[in-house]
């Protein structure tokens, strides 16, 4: 079994680490940001298993999400709340429509596939837009937030534990997963899918599974939005946020596990940055413009992500040594 880079393993046990301790320091916004920029790595882990790990470009992975979020609401019981039932139905709700679409949208490719993902979607939005099951535009309510034995989700600190140990379960799963003989199935179709067909590999059921765990990993970020919140509404489905959790793993950098988290923090802290009338004033109201040049400055002057960057300039760095060292040597020989 290959093992990982000993920065990249000091780099998500520091990570983690770090977002252990964050409550001791931050404050009550703080750790209600923290724990939301958490559940979209969750949401971006989701992605990259599609992107990173299959070769799939999914652009209707929000509705996995909001029929997750949408699922924990619809289900809660009135009077108690069973925090495990609920987790386990949210899963299997986005699951199960995730199933549902891969088996008909994995038998088209590139972009088409694209489109049919995102038709798919589209027809989850309307259906909690445009009937009474999902509350309209106006959306529902999560009144009874739920319990998991002694644990009630309804305090911020234990919700914000319960989000992070989610996290690091979702990113040792999809660790191990890569490395298994199915991740390795994955990749030879997404480096190669002519090829491993011509091996005797049939690359449907793998790619279904695929998108299948993806679609229940999303749905369990929407159970724990839709706890955070106490609120879902039907932008929870939408392509915007397709689009968002995309740029997400593109800006940490695909083909990365710790790529989804590096590149879902950085673009909700940007969203909060350039949200900041403190630093931005009136220009704050236009936060979209000064978010979308970052993108496009990160992607290209970062081609690899932010994954990449120490990579990146080690390369200058060698690069700069080595020419100079060419040119000290050019020096002595001419002496």
């Amino acid at each position: 079994m290959p093992s990982k880079p000993p920065t990249a393993f000091v780099f998500v046990l520091a990570f983690f680490a770090t977002l252990a301790l964050y409550p001791l320091v931050g404050g009550k916004f703080g750790v209600d940001l923290v724990t939301k920029i958490m559940i979209y790595a969750i949401f971006a882990l989701s992605l990259e298993l599609l992107v990173g790990g299959t070769g799939l470009v999914c652009f209707g992975q929000a509705a996995f999400f909001g029929i997750g979020a949408y699922a924990t609401v619809l289900l809660s019981p009135s009077n108690d709340a069973a925090g495990l039932a609920l987790w386990v139905l949210a899963i299997l709700a986005a699951s199960i429509y995730a199933f549902i679409v891969g088996a008909l949208s994995l038998r088209t490719s590139g972009v088409y596939f694209i489109m049919v993902t995102l038709a798919f979607a589209q027809m989850a939005y309307y259906v909690v837009h445009d009937t009474p099951l999902g509350g309209g535009t106006d959306g529902i309510y999560l009144y009874i937030k739920p319990v998991f034995g002694p644990f009630d989700l309804d305090q911020p600190s234990t919700l914000y534990f319960v989000t992070l140990l989610s996290l690091i379960a979702v990113f040792v799963f999809l660790a191990r997963l890569s490395v298994s003989r199915f991740g390795r199935a994955l990749a030879g179709i997404r480096v190669n899918e002519q090829r491993m067909r011509a091996t005797g590999f049939s690359t449907y059921p793998y790619k279904l599974a695929a998108f299948t765990i993806s679609g229940g990993l999303a749905g369990l970020a929407g159970f724990l939005f839709a706890v955070k919140d106490g609120f879902v509404n039907p932008e929870m489905l939408s392509w915007h946020l397709s689009g968002a959790v995309l740029i997400m793993i593109i800006l940490g950098g695909i083909g990365h596990l710790r790529g989804a988290l590096i590149g879902a923090f950085a673009f909700a802290l940007l969203q909060e940055l350039f949200k900041s009338e403190a630093i931005f004033g009136a220009f704050a109201k236009h936060w979209h413009l000064g978010l979308g040049l970052s993108i496009i400055a990160s992607v290209a002057l970062l081609p690899r992500g932010l994954v990449g960057v120490p990579a990146q300039l080690q390369a200058r760095l060698w690069g700069r040594s080595s020419r100079r060292a060419q040119s000290l040597g050019g020096t002595d020989v001419s002496h």
